[in-house]
């Protein structure tokens, strides 16, 4: 694709596959919904890849990419869609690995303690902490970033950092929008704490998942020759932005809602009139991502 104002309308990634040799996808609300896989995405991807391109999933999971990876296997993603996993999870524990003689105090629910594991880590509350890692709210179903501020204050009378191990604000979980410790990333900023994000759209992870994608294809990839896929402005499509990259909208993911997908088909003047809107635009958009029409 050749960057222009408006993004092209498409109905698959097919044209693509001369196009790029490397895509770095999103997952959740591009693969999954939370609750299962999208097929038609599974299979876009492993034909992408039949035809010679690479995939690396590029997630702000606050998970390592190998959980990330089993979890993706329950919702019925198949492993021919891509060929290695790259997470905020990650890099939030390459964070937590560079202060292993620190007292870290963890914000999130237990699913996310993966991210700790072989690691001497000594955990403590925000009196005895040195930092802070956040990877979620506790309960994302009940709680608001409000629910916290007495924590964020406690946190920045310390001047504490915090390490945001999914910069994500939200997130669909089935048909239910749920937030993100991105959301307590942003609140603790406003108050005037120091946050380092993990995770898109930052370049780290960007930087993480090129180098992975050329030791499997043995040299470097041209960020000509790449193209972000994902379903949200702030993130995925800042993110690609930023980096230098070409960019895919998913419409039919968060802002489904804003662009009016829950009551019918992806209409091209709706379409270009909110992305006008956007602070960043992608390359292309299409409604949910497949092969072809």
């Amino acid at each position: 694709m050749t960057a222009s104002q408006d993004p092209i309308l498409v109905e698959g990634i097919q044209p693509f596959s001369g196009r790029y040799d490397l895509i770095l996808c999103d997952v959740w609300g591009v693969l999954h919904n939370g609750v299962a896989a999208y097929k038609a995405a599974g299979e876009a991807l492993t034909q992408f890849r039949d035809k010679g391109g690479r995939v690396v999933l590029v997630s702000n999971a606050p998970r390592p990419g190998a959980s990330v990876g089993e979890q993706l296997d329950g919702f019925g993603v198949p492993r021919s869609a891509y060929d290695a996993i790259v997470t905020s999870g990650d890099l939030t524990r390459l964070a937590i690995e560079a202060r292993v003689d620190q007292v870290v105090h963890h914000i999130g629910p237990a699913r996310d303690m993966p991210m700790y594991d072989g690691l001497n880590t000594r955990f403590g509350t925000i009196g005895q902490a040195e930092y802070v890692v956040c990877s979620g709210f506790e309960n994302d179903e009940l709680e608001t970033p409000e629910t916290y501020r007495e924590r964020l204050e406690e946190m920045k009378a310390r001047d504490l950092l915090m390490i945001c191990a999914n910069p994500d604000l939200i997130v669909e979980r089935g048909h239910t929008i749920v937030p993100c410790a991105g959301a307590l990333g942003v609140a603790y900023e406003a108050i005037g704490g120091k946050v380092y994000y993990a995770g898109k759209p930052h370049a780290p992870i960007y930087e993480r998942a090129l180098a992975v994608a050329a030791e499997f294809r043995g040299r470097a990839i041209s960020k000509e020759r790449v193209l972000a896929v994902g379903d949200a402005i702030r993130t995925d499509i800042a993110g690609a932005a930023a980096f230098g990259i070409d960019s895919l909208l998913i419409a039919r993911g968060i802002h489904a809602a804003e662009l009016g997908l829950h009551h019918g088909p992806l209409v091209s003047q709706h379409v270009q009139d909110w992305i006008d809107r956007q602070p960043v635009k992608p390359q292309a958009v299409t409604d949910a991502l497949a092969w072809a029409a």
